[in-house]
């Protein structure tokens, strides 16, 4: 048996001769206990609201993107294209036409993205929350469709109502001439809005519309922007994108869905991780409050150290007592806010207790999604932090009541 571990722990549970020390050292526990419950609430919470941006943007945005190295465009393989057609990993892919464009319609005039895609190759991915308004139509026969961003609507006024008001697409020809007449420099094609798409702010300059009105407009016919691909539930996306960036060698670039919009995950990171080290902050600042706890219990066993001292023990034997009750604190009072994080964390996901009031978003609660690799990084936080504070205060007051005896 460890002694004093088991005399560390007789001095958690046991009363105090004098009141004050019982509330210092509840002080102490407490502070780590909300700590570390707030801690486990506050990530959950940035969890859920992650995960609730993610999973809009990841409708509108593919697994995998093959974009070029260098360039706009590139003329697709046919060794790629039986590759992804025979891969069983693969549960859709599309070639791209990407371009910005001037659109009009009416008076009004506007610089956006024109993204040219198969028609039916998004209608499973795009999710009826990102339509706002209309429908997710690119064809119906020989009529072509489009659907805008939200941006687009609001800077040209479309009005899906409106059927005999057409968007107007105008591109540079290729092989234009200086000319008199400079309409006559421009691809012009007219299209019909159907839909209004409302995602991510990025997503709001662009109209999508099927490829073959996009090579039209672009007055390109062989080359794509890019191929999008979206894989099979539960398929390992590290090991495929390995394989397809090998398969498509240094020409090509294979992006995840963190490469195609680095920023978000980075903001998304940075205020979750700004957030972390804030309430550890504050959390060092409850945990040190068992300097005053140890110092406290160092004077009120000032006779059961002169009975070990009798015994025998000595300087580091004492000092291991008291390392251990600082320690035996933390950890207590680190594993119930713990608990009462998680059992919050699992009665706002089931109850939604706590609602975000006048939100328009997809959810009117605050979203939480539990990780294990928070709980684990709040332990280790609370333990290194409480190995510190508790090895200083052991130290200063076993020594201090050495110097004083």
């Amino acid at each position: 048996m460890n002694t004093p571990l088991f005399i560390a722990k007789r001095y958690l549970f046991s009363k105090k001769s004098v009141n004050a020390i019982n509330i210092i050292s509840s002080i102490s526990t407490l502070g780590v206990l909300v700590g570390s419950a707030a801690l486990i609430i506050i990530l959950s919470v940035f969890n859920g609201f992650e995960m609730l941006i993610l999973n809009m943007y990841s409708a509108f945005t593919p697994e995998m993107r093959i974009e070029p190295a260098q360039g706009k465009s590139f003329v697709p393989d046919s060794l790629l294209d039986r590759t992804l057609k025979s891969d069983p990993r693969v549960l859709h892919y599309t070639e791209i036409l990407q371009e910005k464009v001037l659109l009009r319609y009416g008076q009004n005039q506007y610089i956006a993205v024109l993204k040219g895609e198969a028609p039916n190759s998004m209608q499973s991915a795009i999710s009826d929350s990102l339509i706002n308004e209309g429908a997710y139509k690119l064809k119906d026969g020989n009529a072509d469709y489009a659907v805008v961003g939200a941006g687009v609507q609001a800077y040209l006024g479309v009005s899906l109502e409106r059927e005999d008001l057409l968007l107007s697409v105008y591109s540079p020809r290729k092989d234009a001439i200086n000319s008199i007449n400079p309409a006559e420099e421009f691809n012009v094609r007219n299209i019909v809005p159907v839909g209004v798409m409302v995602a991510q702010p990025q997503f709001d300059d662009v109209v999508i519309v099927p490829i073959s009105f996009a090579r039209e407009v672009l007055g390109e016919y062989e080359k794509i922007s890019a191929i999008e691909i979206d894989l099979k539930p539960g398929v390992d996306q590290r090991a495929f994108k390995k394989e397809l960036t090998r398969l498509v060698g240094n020409d090509f670039l294979v992006k995840d869905r963190a490469q195609q919009n680095p920023t978000l995950y980075k903001v998304l990171n940075s205020e979750k991780w700004a957030i972390f080290f804030i309430l550890t902050f504050v959390l060092i600042i409850a945990i040190f409050n068992i300097i005053g706890s140890l110092t406290m219990l160092v004077i009120d066993k000032k006779k059961d150290i002169a009975v070990l001292k009798s015994l025998g023990a000595g300087y580091s034997f004492i000092k291991n007592i008291f390392f251990a009750e600082g320690m035996f604190i933390s950890i207590f009072g680190c594993i119930i806010g713990m608990t009462l994080g998680l059992a919050f964390c699992v009665l706002q996901k089931k109850f939604g207790l706590i609602k975000m009031e006048g939100a328009e978003l997809v959810t009117s609660v605050f979203p939480v999604e539990l990780k294990v690799m928070d709980f684990v990084l709040v332990f280790l936080t609370v333990t290194l932090i409480s190995l510190i504070a508790s090895f200083v205060s052991s130290r200063l007051s076993v020594k201090g009541e050495e110097q004083l005896s």
